[in-house]
């Protein structure tokens, strides 16, 4: 793509803001500081990443996926502002999916060990566990909200914390993978994804990007399940006291 090319595509972000203030809506600083964040973002990252291809350099490749990791965890720790120690199970939750999900894929040989393969499917596999994570807070918010009662009486009755809270933990996991499961659902009738997209663009095979696709997909259910359960596990006595009350200022 040339970058004259490039540069039309700003009509779709004029139509947008447009649209907005045709409509009052009060976007167009947003809409504005999206565009100029996302654009230099992307750019810059594309620079990183040519030097890090070249350079070839494994320290680099772990450095690159840790600030993915930390950078995805801030993000999803800003559903559940005010619990604390959230961030940093976030950050286990998505670092033990990381190194699970990517540690298969290497171990069985299904994509090559350098980073031109490495950081893109890390960076799939981060941002949904990154996704899930904050969806299944957002759940929890609700079912502190909600379940407040039925988990009390619970505990009254004598029920440990992980007991009294566990059917809020499994609604919770449910309504987090509820969106990927809905989406392998649709793929392909509903829409072509962008990895296979993109290669198909670029001039490959569409076979084999259905391929290199039908993995991510598999791989990002996975993610999701192993993040979203795990992050249940180690999270859910953030909800409560040390004496196994539910702590009000969260609710």
């Amino acid at each position: 793509m040339s970058n004259l090319a490039l540069a039309c595509t700003l009509v779709f972000i004029v139509i947008t803001i447009l649209v907005s203030m045709w409509q009052k809506l009060d976007l167009e600083k947003d809409i504005l500081i999206g565009t100029i964040r996302s654009a230099v973002q992307l750019l810059l990252v594309g620079y990183v990443l040519q030097f890090v291809f070249n350079a070839q350099n494994p320290v680099l490749l772990v450095l690159i996926l840790c600030a993915m990791i930390l950078v995805a965890s801030w993000n999803a720790s800003g559903r559940a502002k005010g619990l604390t120690g959230i961030r940093w199970r976030i950050i286990a939750a998505i670092g033990v999916t990381e190194a699970l999900t990517m540690g298969l894929l290497l171990a069985l040989g299904i994509i090559e060990p350098t980073p031109q393969y490495i950081i893109p499917v890390s960076g799939i596999i981060i941002g949904n566990a990154m996704v899930v994570s904050g969806l299944f807070l957002n759940q929890m918010k609700r079912e502190m909200h909600t379940s407040r009662g039925e988990i009390e009486t619970l505990l009254a009755l004598g029920a440990t914390a992980r007991q009294a809270i566990q059917e809020s933990l499994k609604r919770s996991v449910k309504a987090s993978m509820i969106p990927t499961i809905d989406g392998m659902k649709t793929m392909g009738l509903v829409q072509l994804p962008g990895m296979m997209t993109g290669m198909i663009v670029a001039g490959a095979n569409p076979v084999e990007a259905v391929r290199y696709q039908i993995l991510i997909i598999f791989t990002i259910i996975a993610a999701a399940a192993i993040s979203s359960i795990l992050l249940s596990m180690i999270s859910y006595k953030l909800w409560f006291t040390e004496d196994e009350m539910l702590r009000a200022g969260e609710m």
